[in-house]
């Protein structure tokens, strides 16, 4: 049997290359800059529980599905090499995996990474508040449709690379829609929950329930559970 191990991911800001420092004061004026920090120290947390959790496996029959991956073999591992020393806990975990025998997939097509990247590179860099709405329409218009055809290109891959009696990992954004697309024929395990991970960014960003979001956040931070391989 097939089976592959789903991580929802929730970003850190070594993740996000030049678009950090844009991206964290945005955040900043968002959300209030206590709050924000706060939700850095949780997602610092929750990367921890994952390579605990990560370190604990055995990796000489893994392969890893790793959002925004365009290659494998030297390239792609010098890619993730790169981003594990700016200081990103995700790679630095694909790193040690690696270390252990696991195998890098290229899981992306680099085109729809580059056109949503280039995007949103352009949404950062405009200074005026007219132009840089006009951009953040035309980001959420073309957003939906790029999400899509990365998500399928994802599955298709998982599908033709994955093969009998081998383990996969996908380390992949919460709100990707993977799993109603994953192959029958693979048994998926849930390392952390979508459902209470994407909760989790919901309660961030509407503020309704401060009591079930802290509780979410608790969630976020817990041992990973026996998944019973």
């Amino acid at each position: 049997m097939k089976k592959l191990l789903y991580v929802p991911m929730i970003h850190m800001e070594a993740d996000l290359g030049s678009l950090a420092p844009t991206f964290n004061q945005r955040c900043i004026q968002i959300y209030g800059e206590e709050r924000w920090e706060k939700h850095k120290r949780v997602v610092s947390k929750f990367w921890d529980c994952i390579a605990t959790f990560f370190d604990g496996l055995d990796a000489s029959n893994l392969k890893i599905y790793q959002d925004g991956l365009v290659e494998d073999g030297k390239l792609g591992q010098k890619i993730v090499e790169e981003a594990a020393k700016k200081g990103s806990k995700n790679h630095q975990i694909i790193l040690n995996l690696m270390q252990k025998g696991a195998n890098i997939v290229k899981t992306e097509d680099l085109s729809l990474v580059k056109k949503e990247y280039d995007t949103l590179m352009k949404l950062a860099g405009e200074k005026h508040f007219l132009q840089r709405t006009v951009r953040y329409i035309q980001y959420k218009l073309l957003k939906a449709s790029l999400m899509q055809k990365r998500d399928r290109f994802i599955a298709q891959r998982i599908h033709k690379t994955l093969k009998e009696e081998e383990l996969g990992v996908l380390f992949i954004g919460v709100y990707h829609d993977i799993l109603s697309r994953i192959s029958k024929d693979i048994k998926v395990y849930e390392v952390k929950e979508k459902t209470k991970i994407k909760a989790y960014f919901d309660g961030l960003i509407r503020e309704k329930d401060e009591k079930k979001f802290d509780e979410l956040a608790e969630y976020l931070i817990l041992p990973v559970e026996d998944l019973k391989l």
